[in-house]
């Protein structure tokens, strides 16, 4: 299991007024990213390696998720 002690949370900027609709990620720690679901802080946590993460997010196209 990974010690999430430390981590380090936040929202996208995008976020906005949606209800809380929305993801949160700490990139904060030695060698993962961890994501997880702003609703429910306590639940589960999908983690992820920084090359990982970042082939994700460079894959993403934010025209389609509007």
């Amino acid at each position: 299991m990974t010690d999430l002690t430390g981590a380090v949370w936040r929202k996208s900027t995008r976020s906005g007024d949606n209800g809380g609709d929305c993801v949160e990620v700490a990139t904060n720690l030695p060698s993962i990213v961890a994501v997880r679901d702003s609703k429910d802080s306590l639940g589960a946590v999908l983690t992820f390696s920084p090359d990982a993460w970042i082939a994700f997010t460079g894959a993403v196209d934010l025209n389609a998720l509007r």
